[in-house]
């Protein structure tokens, strides 16, 4: 149970999945563990692996977790959190992505104990007739109490049938997979008690229902997001990966270890005591660095990430460099290297990042696309050009 609450929002209902961990304590049997992943993007980033982190938790306890491809309702396309209807991806951009999916998700879980299923298995075969059962199965009424509905249906914005179809088919994956507790972000709630409501429907014992928090992004503000430059993706070289942690606020850094780090709970208290009484928290730091650049590039990445990081701040930039503030965070790396004058066009900085010239706080910029947030950063082209700029 300590395991299962760590940095939850939210475990409905809580006396359901006790009686669930009794029962397959005394019986052997593991527990079916659910959490659907719609490939609408190819890369994740750190912000997606909170609820991973979860999964392999409980994996560890020994039950059975199945990272579900929402291959299926990706065609339909999630309305969670959405004020339009969300485009949906063609057969060939599902699998493209599902194929990255499966490495980077492999990071985190245990892939060979897990049991990786695909929701058009169930949902191809289900066909006209048994949509529409499955649709008789819940209410228009129940379904407008969905905030993003029922605000979007207020503001006479267009709701589109067929996205009523989306929590139904994920209701329904809980069904077919006879899901002991699916997981999932804080706005997934709806989808989840979906599934609850759809297996009593069926004859089933109800799923239990973990949602966890969204993962703030490197301001400590937004939710980590690529739109908004705030993210680390897991796929980022080690030595940018490592700087990126190091980067974040003493605040947000033990956010990150509740949510991020495999550390035992007393031992996060342990450093974080030590931290208030006096031991500098940039120790602290660098093992959640260390810790989550290994689990994605192995101990001799995190070692020469480390490494890396340390000869940098050792002699890698000058006591004395020029200093100025810009505006318009988060701003693209290229246009600020042009405004810092550090290079004469953003086509210039572009070719710089492709060679492997430009650094942001001692990190290697390999991303031409990477948006820097509003803070105080340090970047560097080539050997010789500096800038500290103060990004508003």
């Amino acid at each position: 149970m300590a395991i299962s609450r760590r940095g939850a929002e939210q475990l409905l209902p809580e006396a359901d999945w006790l009686k669930k961990l009794q029962r397959s304590e005394a019986t052997g049997v593991p527990l079916r563990i659910k959490f659907g992943m719609d490939p609408t993007a190819p890369d994740l980033h750190l912000g997606h692996t909170v609820v991973l982190n979860k999964m392999r938790q409980l994996q560890d306890l020994g039950h059975v977790v199945i990272p579900l491809i929402g291959d299926f309702t990706t065609t339909i396309g999630d309305p969670s959190g959405r004020n339009s209807t969300r485009p949906p991806l063609t057969r060939e951009e599902i699998e493209a992505n599902a194929k990255t999916y499966f490495n980077q998700v492999g990071l985190v879980i245990d892939m060979d104990r897990a049991e990786v299923r695909w929701n058009s298995e169930w949902s191809d075969p289900l066909g006209a007739r048994g949509m529409i059962q499955l649709a008789a199965k819940y209410t228009v009424a129940r379904m407008m109490e969905r905030e993003d509905f029922s605000t979007r249906f207020r503001d006479g914005t267009p709701i589109s049938v067929h996205e009523f179809l989306y929590p139904l088919m994920q209701g329904y994956d809980s069904v077919a997979l006879k899901s002991d507790l699916e997981l999932g972000g804080t706005d997934q709630t709806f989808n989840l008690l979906m599934g609850r409501h759809l297996q009593q429907e069926h004859g089933q014992e109800p799923q239990c229902i973990l949602t966890m928090p969204l993962l703030e992004g490197l301001d400590g503000v937004d939710k980590m997001s690529k739109s908004k430059g705030n993210y680390i993706g897991i796929t980022e070289p080690a030595p940018t990966m490592f700087a990126k942690v190091l980067s974040i606020s003493d605040t947000l850094m033990w956010r990150w270890f509740t949510l991020l780090s495999f550390r035992p709970e007393s031992e996060i208290a342990a450093l974080k005591a030590e931290v208030a009484a006096g031991r500098n928290p940039k120790d602290a730091k660098v093992l959640l660095a260390r810790e989550i650049t290994e689990r994605f590039h192995g101990r001799a990445g995190a070692d020469a990430a480390e490494e890396d990081f340390a000869r940098r701040a050792a002699g890698g930039v000058p006591d004395v460099i020029p200093e100025l503030a810009l505006g318009g965070a988060p701003l693209g790396i290229a246009a600020l290297l042009k405004q810092a004058g550090l290079v004469p066009s953003t086509s210039e900085a572009a070719r710089l990042i492709e060679q492997g010239g430009v650094r942001v706080d001692g990190a290697v910029v390999s991303d031409k696309g990477l948006k820097i947030s509003a803070g105080t950063v340090v970047v560097q082209v080539g050997k010789r050009k500096f800038a500290r700029v103060t990004l508003a």
